[in-house]
């Protein structure tokens, strides 16, 4: 997985640098200072994503009819389609308004989105924040993706995606306890639970926005918080992996170049295969556990468990892939045990079993998520293919939310089958695309080791593609 690079400019002997001596040290200290915050933040994105469900459950389809025909399914949907329009655009704009600005900016925004559903009169209320929650959370994810790949080494990134998807997950997989916790509230201030779920979880996200401005780590090159030659260590380091330390410049036909490269709508389908079984976990597992007998309090509470268990699938599936500089089987690996886990929840006859197939679900599906960003990241070089790749597939996200939000239909409660049947065949479709890219790829970098190719491969000498 490696390549050979030109220089950016910052080489000089790490060795006489008692500061860089011990690399796995200072690796540590880099970590920490991204992978916390961003995670933390991340985490409240998704609970106030998908709380919904929660507040569905506690009350609001009562007060404002929202199990009326598709209304559910319409106001789940609502946030995806801002969410996957508005993603390229907002990496295309990170570089120049710096990531504090924007990142405070989109964190503030959802949170004001979030609390203003807590006073929502009507089911279109819900719907007109469902958008602008969506709009404005278009623009972390995909920022937050890049910023860390420009921070490591290919084979280092999926360890590092994984803990910071791994622990917004675990904060987020507790969501549905915080939501549980919260609508004790009930008649407080002659508000009911559900709206006080939204209130105290928006007001929670607006003072994080605050905190952004001042803790949201930056581009390796623009930092501060490390010294002089711990930068240029970075910048080398990254230099001489891929070649793509220092920034290239974003023009019309450099855009052009890059969203026209089959290979990255090819990763943004699977990403979207991946996000589609994911979004049906994340929106109806409350609702799939009411469905099998457990009540309102039992469903909530037992939301949160198959979180732990994929925290730990997804940390050993990273650590393994990053161990091994190989992606491509072991996303297929999760792939299939999600795939088991919906014919699993499908079929079972006993809850018992039926929610065993949650937990592996949620651990393939999710797990898919920071492996495929780590198989596109691995396979591109320049700093605005990375922030065009980044956003192009992470809206194909969105695109597996709507589909998802779409095909669990209320007619079909409580057991979606349709539903599980379309995110089973996504998984399929995702191992399918999977073989197409490891044929591509392979077959690349065979000719380039046989010289077969007029240039270099992503026009870097002595770069290969990871498989």
């Amino acid at each position: 997985m490696g390549s050979r690079s030109a220089s950016c400019g910052c080489c000089f002997d790490f060795a006489s640098c008692p500061r860089l001596t011990q690399r796995t040290d200072f690796r540590r200290k880099v970590d920490l200072h991204l992978l916390p915050p961003l995670a933390f933040v991340y985490a409240f994105a998704l609970i106030d994503r998908s709380n919904l469900g929660i507040a569905r459950l506690v009350g609001m389809d009562e007060d404002l009819g929202i199990t009326i025909g598709d209304r559910f399914s319409i106001l789940s949907m609502l946030f995806f389609i801002p969410y996957t329009l508005f993603q390229i655009p907002s990496n295309l704009l990170i570089r120049h308004v710096g990531p504090r600005l924007w990142i405070s900016t989109c964190v503030l925004g959802w949170g004001v989105a979030q609390l203003s559903m807590g006073f929502a009169s009507a089911w279109g209320h819900v719907a007109v924040c469902r958008v602008f929650l969506g709009v404005f959370e278009a623009g972390y994810f995909p920022a937050m993706t890049y910023v860390i790949t420009t921070w490591y080494k290919r084979n280092e990134i999926q360890r590092r995606l994984g803990a910071f998807y791994l622990t917004s997950l675990l904060a987020a997989g507790f969501g549905s306890i915080l939501g549980y916790g919260i609508n004790g509230l009930d008649g407080k201030g002659g508000l009911a639970g559900w709206r006080w779920i939204f209130i105290l979880e928006g007001a929670t996200t607006i003072f994080l926005g605050l905190v952004t401005c001042v803790v949201v780590p930056v581009f390796p090159d623009q930092n501060r918080f490390l010294e002089p030659e711990e930068t240029k260590y970075i910048l080398q380091r990254v230099d001489e992996d891929r070649g793509d330390a220092t920034p290239d410049k974003m023009t019309a036909a450099v855009f052009r170049e890059h969203i026209t490269d089959p290979l990255l709508w090819i990763y943004g389908l699977m990403y979207m295969c991946a996000t589609m079984a994911f979004s049906a976990v994340g929106y109806f597992t409350t609702l799939l556990l009411n469905g099998m007998g457990f009540n309102v309090t039992e469903s909530l509470l037992l939301s949160a468990p198959p979180f732990a268990f994929t925290a730990i699938s997804m940390y050993f599936f990273s650590w393994i892939s990053d161990i091994t500089k190989r992606r491509a089987v072991f996303i297929g690996a999760q792939a299939t045990l999600s795939t088991v886990g919906l014919f699993i929840t499908m079929f079972g006859q006993v809850p018992a079993v039926r929610y065993l197939g949650i937990y592996l679900t949620t651990a393939g599906s999710a797990g898919c998520v920071p492996a495929i960003l780590a198989y596109s990241a691995n396979n591109v070089v320049s700093q605005t293919k990375r922030s065009v790749s980044t956003g192009l597939i992470i809206s194909f996200g969105g695109s597996g939310g709507i589909f998802a939000t779409m095909v669990f239909r209320q007619q079909d409660y409580p057991n979606y089958r349709p539903g599980m049947w379309a995110a089973a065949g996504c998984q399929l479709l995702m191992l399918c695309l999977l073989c197409l890219t490891t044929f591509i790829l392979r077959r690349r970098n065979l000719r380039c080791q046989q010289g077969l190719l007029r240039k270099p491969l992503e026009g870097q000498p002595g770069f290969f593609y990871t498989l």
